[in-house]
């Protein structure tokens, strides 16, 4: 197949799941196209892969360059001249909207195809659910020939505030567990907790949704208790005041804020635990990639988390803003090194539900399905 790819270049969970899935599609021989306004971060070469930027002119007329209009003009070009067979949105806006637009261009041409929106969780839960964009992400969103959401609850949150038509496929969000896997980096262990303290990690946008004073209001609780050092992983809105809040607790001596990184699984390989206190989550990634490289789990119970955070097992659940709970979870797991081999064991196990060569191929039989009810229907009239 001939698969276009939607999505935002960015770290975020729904942009790298778009560009992981495009680059497990190429290995499996399917030529992926990528449509976005730069490289995704993710992206490597590989010969069954293209990337068309999205360039944005610049015109005194406008404050906001009309970044939807460009993208759809794109779109009709990338899909005209490579012959696509699919399109694959991810991110509701204004990517379906945008799609929907392109293929009623390309039906006046009678080169129109089908395409797919996949949500993600704010698009729906936060941004989408403002009245300035909720008619035309549901017209959107009900327009497109399949839709996927990453998990049960996001689903639910999506049928809950919107006027679906259509059924909604859960297809969950994967690991690449041939990256994600826990290698021997001791030496930057011993580099980085030379007393054998117990390393924490959290990753993050550092955006309000994701709680990262939290992170450091927990940790501040389990070092009393047991020795830790705390990686704080990506960069955002939020790290100037989370930098502040480390110290005024006294805490900033054991923590190391990295910004954003490359190579996160190298990092999580000399990891004990993994904190995820996110006002909502509606997959959680950054906990999956984790608990791949053997790393238990903290989270909150919100969302998409409690589909794969199983407490007792890969780690523990709490309340949003329960700060008590996710340091009592923490210390239980850190306590002795026995505990803490066991719920690492647990949490690579349960990975396997999750593995990229189990998930791909529900996007393989989705878009088969879908080419093929699209041209029985187009046949028909």
């Amino acid at each position: 197949m001939k698969i276009g790819i939607v999505c935002y270049p960015t770290f975020g969970g729904s942009g790298v799941l778009a560009t992981e899935l495009g680059m497990a599609l190429s290995e499996k021989g399917h030529e992926v196209h990528f449509i976005t306004y730069q490289q995704p971060v993710r992206l490597h070469f590989h010969p069954n892969v293209y990337y068309h930027e999205v360039t944005v002119p610049s015109y005194p007329l406008f404050d906001f360059a009309p970044y939807e209009t460009v993208l759809t003009s794109t779109m009709v070009d990338v899909i005209v001249n490579n012959q696509l067979d699919i399109l694959h949105v991810h991110y509701a806006i204004p990517h379906a909207s945008a799609a929907y637009f392109a293929m009623q261009i390309l039906k006046k041409q009678g080169k129109d195809i089908p395409f797919i929106t996949t949500l993600h969780g704010t698009d729906i839960t936060l941004v989408g659910r403002d009245p300035k964009y909720m008619p035309v992400v549901t017209f959107s969103m009900n327009e497109s020939s399949a839709i996927t959401a990453v998990s049960e609850n996001l689903k639910q949150e999506t049928y809950k505030h919107f006027a679906m038509e259509k059924e909604i496929h859960v297809i969950t969000n994967f690991v690449d567990t041939q990256r994600f896997q826990h290698s021997d980096k001791e030496h930057f262990k011993k580099m980085l907790a030379p007393q054998g303290e117990r390393i924490l990690a959290h990753v993050s946008n550092f955006r309000k949704v994701k709680r990262v004073e939290d992170v450091i209001r927990v940790f501040e609780k389990i070092r009393k208790v047991i020795p830790s050092k705390l990686l704080m992983i990506g960069d955002g809105p939020e790290r100037p005041n989370a930098e502040e809040l480390s110290r005024s607790l006294g805490v900033c001596n054991d923590m190391r804020f990295l910004g954003k990184q490359d190579q996160v699984d190298e990092i999580l390989s000399i990891t004990d635990l993994f904190i995820l206190p996110s006002e909502y989550e509606s997959f959680g990634l950054a906990a999956l990639e984790a608990m791949a490289c053997g790393v238990p789990v903290i989270s909150t119970n919100t969302g998409g988390l409690p589909e794969i955070n199983v407490p007792g097992v890969t780690g523990y659940l709490s309340d949003v803003g329960d700060i008590e709970s996710m340091a009592d979870g923490a210390i239980k797991i850190l306590k002795d090194d026995t505990s803490l081999e066991e719920f690492k064991s647990r949490a690579l196990n349960h990975t396997k539900n999750f593995e990229r060569g189990k998930i791909v191929p529900l996007y393989e039989n989705l878009y088969i399905n879908t080419i093929k009810d699209y041209k029985s229907k187009k046949n028909s009239k």
